[in-house]
């Protein structure tokens, strides 16, 4: 029998395991969020808009930058994109990088609705807040190195963390930020920077 990821007799191989513990973890997102959905009458790609809109500059909520961060199609959220119009929950903006097209943000009506759904992921916050703050580090900065190793190998389309920040630079295994001007500790590293700026190449050393 061939010794894949899912197969229970190879489960001893640790990487193995940790791939199907993520794929679990994926999983209570799904449900965490299907929940709210239901609640709310949306769709998950919808509520994941909003939450996007609700706390990214103007300039990357649009319906192309959108198909990129949540690896779908420009037809998937151009659909999205529609319900929220006609639902009110959000309208179009000028995108200042280019007049040619447009943005979206919340109305108030969204902004209400934001209140609603923000919290759907507090159930897993509330298992890591269970977990010794020294481990819940180490797991962070294992994330993020994962999540930097998808982004380069083109499984992940866009990501905004440090490692590949023409901001970030790294000096006999210290991190440090030229932005902020500051060392940054490993559990200090960001996925989601607002500041952040793509280095046009760089490599990356853990």
């Amino acid at each position: 029998m061939k010794k894949t990821i899912f197969n229970n007799a190879y489960q001893n191989d640790i990487t193995n395991k940790v791939v199907v513990g993520l794929e679990r973890i994926s999983e209570a997102f799904k449900v965490l969020l299907w929940e709210h959905a239901k609640v709310v009458g949306l769709s998950p790609i919808q509520i994941q808009i909003i939450l996007f809109i609700a706390h990214h500059k103007i300039d990357l909520c649009t319906v192309s930058y959108l198909a990129q961060e949540f690896n779908v199609t420009k037809p998937t959220i151009s659909d999205a994109v529609r319900v929220l119009l006609k639902k009110e929950l959000i309208e179009k903006k000028t995108a200042s990088s280019d007049n040619r097209s447009y943005a979206i943000a919340l109305t108030p009506i969204g902004e209400e609705l934001l209140h609603k759904i923000e919290d759907f992921a507090s159930p897993i916050k509330s298992q890591l807040l269970s977990i010794d703050p020294d481990e819940v580090k180490q797991i962070y900065h294992t994330i993020t190195k994962l999540i930097y190793g998808l982004n380069k190998s083109g499984i992940l389309n866009i990501q905004r963390n440090c490692y590949s920040c023409s901001f970030y630079e790294q000096n006999e295994g210290n991190h440090y930020c030229n932005y902020l001007k500051m060392p940054l500790k490993n559990h200090e590293i960001r996925i989601d920077c607002p500041e952040y700026e793509e280095k046009p190449t760089g490599t990356f050393h853990s």
